[in-house]
């Protein structure tokens, strides 16, 4: 009994081995499977289109279209019902803001230099063509010729399946 009061009052010790090797292998596995995915910030008032777009999308000037407005980095620039009334191609409100923001980043880089300024453009997928296209003209006006649209991702098919999805009778025309 004397033996076993003796061996009980020793102080365990901790082996840090194993819990190091856990959390390192923790590490490595949180980094592989972070995937570098670009979220823009979603509008409930906006409803993207889909594609199967494989280009990830740079941090730019982000310009909003919904049903009602068009919005410059949060800020609402213009009525959308406003713009359609005008016979004017350029949108002068979305242009002066567009300016501004230009002039705050007088510097340029040699690939802004030559395709322009970058813009993100996040369009309801109910917005007419009449509008994007008022909106795209105008930003290339500014000198923002480097345009992207914004879209929901969809996985990549290939070439087999998207014949099958686009044959008349996947559309109901068979």
């Amino acid at each position: 009994m004397e033996r076993n009061h003796r061996r009980n009052q020793q102080a365990s010790k901790l082996n840090l081995t194993s819990l190091m090797d856990i959390f390192t292998i923790l590490v490595f596995f949180l980094m592989v499977n972070s995937g570098d995915v670009e979220v823009l910030q979603s509008d409930k008032n906006i409803a993207l289109p889909d594609s199967v777009a494989e280009q990830r999308p740079d941090i730019t000037l982000l310009v909003k279209i919904n049903a009602d407005d068009i919005i410059v980095q949060g800020r609402s620039i213009a009525k959308v019902s406003d713009i359609l009334a005008q016979e004017d191609d350029a949108i002068a409100e979305l242009d002066k803001e567009l300016k501004y923001l230009a002039s705050r980043k007088p510097l340029l880089t040699e690939e802004e230099q030559e395709n322009g300024h970058a813009v993100t453009i996040m369009g309801d997928k109910n917005v007419s063509y009449k509008l994007l296209k008022r909106v795209m003209t105008t930003c290339a006006q500014a000198d923002y010729r480097d345009i992207s649209l914004a879209v929901n991702a969809l996985p990549a098919m290939n070439d087999a399946e998207f014949i099958q999805s686009n044959s008349p009778q996947t559309l109901g025309e068979g």
